[in-house]
Parts: structure tokens; C-alpha cells; sequence
């Protein structure tokens, strides 16, 4: 008999295992194979930079399909290394055994549509998936990023390719957890959104703050930092809030689903575009 158990056990492990490495393969489907560098360096004062900041839902967690992996000229990114690719999904890299679909191409190419035809955009990747904003605030490492650290890094490389012109900031799943990160959410708002604008070297920086989605089991406490991300707004004339209660989820009640973190990509740009006028 136990010898049976084992066997089943074993028989069990395999089939998860089979199963996991399925759907991983099915995540990276249309994953690009190929990361294309540009064909030169573009002039410093034609390049706007935007930072990507938060955690999983700006990381991405949604499916690739080959639509988002059309490269753009225009739309530069950058790899682990720190080199210039052309942008194609998924942007993020920091967690590849969970990477997907975030919304900076989306972002990228709809301002494109809004912009002068000499202007190439940089978008950096600097979201990791489950941080804490009190982490972010403490230069926490987490999943082996240590997370201010590694923002003040890439901002060093957005100043070397262009001018930085915002952050695109979601974040707050993880402080939704309790009644006291909820209640002190828009205080470290602020002190975060300050750390970037020393960082940056401008005190008016942009930032564009997502809400948390509306499909939340945990819905209560996610609106009420959705209220939190609102007070703070409130305060600051250069932080800006994109809605997203209207977005669905992949399925997991946490998660953007492809067609709404396209939606919200489109929605940071729109914004972006608003502020200028």
C-alpha cells in the first residue's frame, strides 16, 4: 500500500509539473525571440523618457499576443542590461517566471499619435510584482531588486538618452492588506512622489497614478486606497489619476487582463496629452 501511495504521489508530481510547464509555455507563446537594437543612437533633445513604477499590475501579468510585440522605431526600451531595444511586450524583466503583458507599448504608441514626428519615446521598465510602497519609500530589496536603488539607476540612464518627462505609477494591492497601510497610503504617496522628483533633479515632475481596479474579492479595501490615491492627488497640482474601474481581470480577481492594461496605456497617454495642453 504505500508503496502504491508513492507511485501516485509521484504520478500526481509529474502531471502538476506537466501541467505548470504547459501553461508557462502557453504565458510565453508569442514572447518576442529577438530583441532589436536601433539603428543609431537618437539626439538626446528628441528623446522623452517615462519610468514604469509600482508593482504587478505595471509590471504586467497579461497574455502577449503578437499585436503587442510590433516593434515601433520611435518606442525605445531597455533590456537587463541597460542597452536601448526597440520596445515589444513584455517590457518588464525583473520577474521572468511571471512576466507578460504590461502597458507600455500601448502607452507608447498612442502618444505617439499626439507628437511631434521627431520625437522618440524611452520607456523604462521599474516595477516589481507584490512591493509594498513602504518598500519602495525604504529601498527594500525584494525578488532580488533593490527597489529605489534600481529606479536611481535607470534614471541615470534616462538622462543619458533624453529628457524626462513622467512616471506612470500603479501600485497598492499589497498596502490594501491592512487597516493601517490603507490609512497611511496617501502620506507615503507623498513621501515616494517626493524621493522621485529629487531623484529625477525636477520638482514638478509628472506623475500619473493608476487606480486599483474594481474586481477585487478584498474590493472594500481596495477602493479605500483608490480614496487614498484621491486625497493625495488632491494635494499635489502635478499628480494625476487614470481610472480603471471599468477594466476587467485575467480571470484571478487581481490582475489586469490584456485588452485593460492596453486600455490603461492608452488612458496614461491620453492623460499625458491632457496636462500639455
Amino acid at each position: 500500500m504505500y508503496r502504491n501511495r508513492i507511485i501516485i504521489a509521484v504520478m500526481l508530481f509529474l502531471l502538476f509539473a506537466g501541467w505548470k510547464s504547459k501553461e508557462n509555455d502557453n504565458r510565453t507563446e508569442f514572447f518576442p525571440k529577438v530583441a532589436l537594437k536601433p539603428t543609431s543612437i537618437p539626439e538626446k533633445q528628441n528623446v522623452w523618457v517615462f519610468f514604469m513604477a509600482g508593482q504587478s499590475n505595471m509590471a504586467g501579468r497579461g497574455k502577449v499576443e503578437p499585436k503587442d510585440t510590433i516593434p515601433d522605431p520611435r518606442i525605445l526600451t531597455i533590456n537587463k542590461n541597460g542597452d536601448l531595444i526597440l520596445a515589444k511586450e513584455p517590457l518588464h524583466f525583473y520577474e521572468p517566471g511571471m512576466a507578460g503583458l504590461d502597458c507600455g507599448l500601448s502607452f507608447g504608441k498612442e502618444l505617439l499619435k499626439h507628437i511631434p514626428d521627431n520625437i522618440i519615446l524611452l520607456i523604462i521598465p521599474t516595477a516589481v510584482g507584490g512591493s509594498s510602497i513602504y518598500q519602495w519609500i525604504n529601498d527594500s530589496n525584494f525578488r532580488n531588486v533593490n527597489l529605489f536603488s534600481n529606479f536611481r539607476g535607470k534614471v541615470d540612464i534616462g538622462k543619458k538618452f533624453g529628457t524626462i518627462k513622467g512616471i506612470l505609477w500603479h501600485q497598492g494591492e499589497t498596502d490594501a492588506g491592512t487597516n493601517e497601510t490603507i490609512e497611511k497610503y496617501d502620506s507615503q504617496l507623498r513621501k515616494l512622489f517626493y524621493l522621485f522628483r529629487n531623484e529625477t533633479g525636477n520638482e514638478s515632475l509628472p506623475v500619473f497614478v493608476g487606480e486599483l481596479g474594481s474586481y477585487s474579492i478584498n474590493n472594500e479595501n481596495w477602493q479605500a486606497i483608490n480614496k487614498k490615491i484621491k486625497d493625495y492627488i488632491e494635494t499635489d497640482p502635478v499628480a494625476y489619476i487614470i481610472q480603471t474601474s471599468d477594466l476587467n481581470h485575467r480571470g484571478d480577481g487581481l490582475h489586469f487582463d490584456s485588452e485593460g492594461l492596453r486600455r490603461m496605456g492608452k488612458r496614461f497617454a491620453e492623460k499625458f496629452i491632457e496636462t500639455q495642453k
